[in-house]
């Protein structure tokens, strides 16, 4: 089951609210002695975490499958980058980073159970209450397995998102009640809280075959005044890019970013140019992002306007740091 965003929290009854955590969406399947972990894509997960494999693999309950999250608890957060590091081809190293900071599986929906057998058709109530009987038997001698809370008050859910953007949680999902496990399709509904910053423009990279800017490249100030890269914005129309291309162009030389700097194509996008365009620190904008991990935006994030009135200097990290407290509930599942 997939999730489509929206702007608010759907009220009115009917409905389970629960967090979205900062992890890996991940299908779990124990058939007998075997364990399989399947990413939300259909990629095989399971060389990557012989922690949490082997962990399934010794519960008594036979079989299952599992919707969940994949995570690394590191101080009072997840961290995302920690995940991103077990995408590693040696298995040696898989073993020394899962010995190190081992993952945890946050559980919350069941497909099928020893007992009820395949759920998938059931409505969400019904598999609710089958994992949480499930999660009683798994449990014991398990404290890498964490069932996510829910909850049927919209309140409580907004107090969760109150507190997205730089820890544990990516946002709220909710889900109807009265629905069965719809397999592919966008049944749930998705909230994040978007947050502003502004930020200094280190840099640019030029578009994919073309001599116009086709990104801005992000900093901040970290405390011994050096400007780090942060992240990227690249919603510009082609117009924009055609006015600002000779701007920029105009402002290249320097270090760019004296701090941290941007790297290559990542993992995740090998098309990405690693050549970048170093720019005196002049031009300041604020964009609007949705999530901080590892002191970097997630994510790109969206252009809101030029700020000609901040100086580059007040540009700090102060702007992104966590400010909201976790709820009893978020500090009692990553304290488990």
């Amino acid at each position: 089951m997939e999730s489509v965003q929206v702007d608010d929290l759907p009220s009115g009854p009917g409905w389970q609210y629960e967090p979205k955590w900062d992890g890996f969406r991940c299908i779990a399947v124990r058939r007998g002695k075997t364990v399989t972990l399947i990413s939300k894509s259909g990629k095989p997960l399971g060389r990557y975490f012989p922690e949490v494999v082997e962990m399934l693999a010794a519960v008594k309950a036979d079989p299952f499958i599992i919707d969940g999250e994949l995570a690394i608890p590191v101080g009072k957060g997840l961290s995302f980058d920690a995940l991103q590091l077990r995408l590693h081809p040696a298995a040696s190293r898989v073993r020394k980073l899962a010995d190190e900071t081992p993952a945890i599986f946050i559980l919350f929906d069941a497909l099928a159970v020893p007992k009820d057998g395949d759920l998938a058709l059931r409505p969400l109530i019904d598999r609710r209450r089958a994992l949480e009987a499930l999660f009683k038997q798994m449990v014991r001698g398990n404290a890498g397995l964490r069932l996510s809370p829910c909850t049927h008050r919209r309140a409580e859910a907004a107090k969760w998102l109150s507190g997205v953007g730089g820890g544990a949680l990516d946002g709220v999902i909710a889900k109807r009640l009265d629905e069965p496990y719809r397999m592919g399709e966008r049944a749930m509904r998705k909230v994040k809280r978007l947050r502003s910053a502004d930020c200094v423009v280190g840099g640019y990279r030029y578009a994919t075959g073309a001599k116009v800017v086709g990104s801005l490249l992000l900093g901040l100030y970290n405390e011994d005044g050096k400007l780090d890269h942060v992240g990227f914005t690249s919603g510009l129309t082609a117009e924009q890019r055609k006015q600002l291309t000779p701007k920029l162009e105009k402002l290249r030389g320097g270090p760019g970013f004296t701090g941290s700097a941007p790297g290559g194509p990542s993992r995740w996008s090998t098309d990405r140019s690693s050549q970048w365009e170093p720019l005196k620190p002049k031009l300041v904008v604020e964009v609007q992002y949705d999530h901080v991990t590892g002191e970097r935006f997630r994510h790109g994030t969206r252009l809101l306007r030029w700020r000609p009135d901040k100086a580059p200097a007040q540009c700090t990290f102060d702007q992104i740091a966590r400010t909201a407290r976790p709820s009893q509930t978020m500090r009692a599942i990553m304290a488990r």
